[in-house]
């Protein structure tokens, strides 16, 4: 219980409430079979996601597998091999473009993501609201570190806020965008995804319509 300790206690809510809501998010995500506990039933809400657990927890979500050009054939990866546990999940994350490579074929699998990484590339399998960038500004304007945030992640950053998937800093507002995605912050993002597909119609900002959105590049 030390991590909903800890997050209730920076946030500023109330324990119990905040507490409550952390593992009702943590329990709705692992039923969903989206993410999943130890051996022990721990959830480790404060470990760290690599981009091979992002790969998975991608296609799981989003049914990556289901698009048309995952049926591309597989990438040679160098650091990927097809005995590696995430291989099929990599190898769809980027037949799709939800995912990119790096210099060489080389995919760094196991290397941590920062949170503006990660919920860029949520947005992107999301599928990226076409903001004008007049839009972009005025959404990311609310969160005061908001230039943190690297250029190429700003359009679907401001979709993962729009949509609600980003746990920003109780008080602050901050996104912390160059912080470690811990597994908390995408369960986070999954729940009110998961939320989202419950109630479609219900939109963040009352009256408005959201505009149009692409599919992940």
């Amino acid at each position: 219980m030390s991590i909903f300790l800890a997050i209730a206690l920076v946030q500023g809510v109330p324990m119990g409430v905040q507490s409550q809501q952390i593992i009702d998010a943590i329990d709705r995500v692992v039923s969903a079979g989206l993410m999943n506990k130890d051996a022990s039933g721990n959830f480790n809400a404060d470990g760290l996601v690599s981009r091979a657990d992002l790969a998975v927890i991608l296609v799981k979500t989003f049914g990556l597998e289901r698009r048309k050009t995952a049926q591309k054939p597989d990438m040679e990866l160098p650091d990927v091999p097809k005995s590696y546990w995430a291989y099929s999940a990599i190898q769809t994350a980027l037949k799709t473009g939800t995912m990119s490579g790096y210099r060489d074929g080389m995919f760094f699998p196991n290397q941590r993501v920062t949170r503006a990484e990660a919920l860029a590339i949520f947005a992107q399998a999301y599928g990226v609201f076409q903001f004008p960038d007049a839009s972009i500004s005025e959404i990311l304007a609310k969160y005061p570190d908001a230039g943190e945030i690297p250029n190429w992640a700003r359009k679907s950053i401001a979709t993962a806020l729009y949509e609600g998937f980003v746990n920003v800093e109780f008080g602050t507002n901050k996104i912390n965008p160059l912080k470690p995605m811990t597994r908390w912050d995408i369960a986070y993002a999954l729940s009110k995804y998961l939320e989202r597909q419950a109630r479609p119609s219900s939109l963040p900002v009352p009256d408005e319509q959201p505009p149009d959105r692409g599919v992940g590049r």
